[in-house]
């Protein structure tokens, strides 16, 4: 296997992972967004229950939060150990 096909299976691989991180980091914001949006609606309905809301608000923030990271770690895998490569090598070196 060529270092040119090597090469274009990690760009592509770093264009996806960018693509992936991107809609994670938007995904992550349109869902704070949607929190904090029903948060202030909530203490706009009952002021009473705002430090209840606001813990329950950023709770659910936080689990909004570990979903990028989580994509962040798939990413790095695929950057730093990819498994395209390797199933490449081994699609093309068993068919010559």
């Amino acid at each position: 296997m060529d270092a040119n096909a090597i090469a274009m299976i990690n760009a592509y691989t770093a264009l996806g992972v960018g693509l992936i991180l991107a809609a994670a980091g938007g995904g992550s914001a349109i869902g704070w967004a949607l929190i904090m949006g029903k948060y202030l609606d909530g203490i706009a309905r009952q002021p009473e229950l705002r430090p209840q809301l606001l813990g329950q608000s950023l709770f659910s923030g936080g689990l909004m939060e570990a979903f990028p990271m989580i994509v962040l770690g798939i990413a790095m895998w695929f950057i730093f150990a990819n498994p395209f490569v390797g199933a490449a090598q081994a699609a093309l070196g068993a068919g010559s």
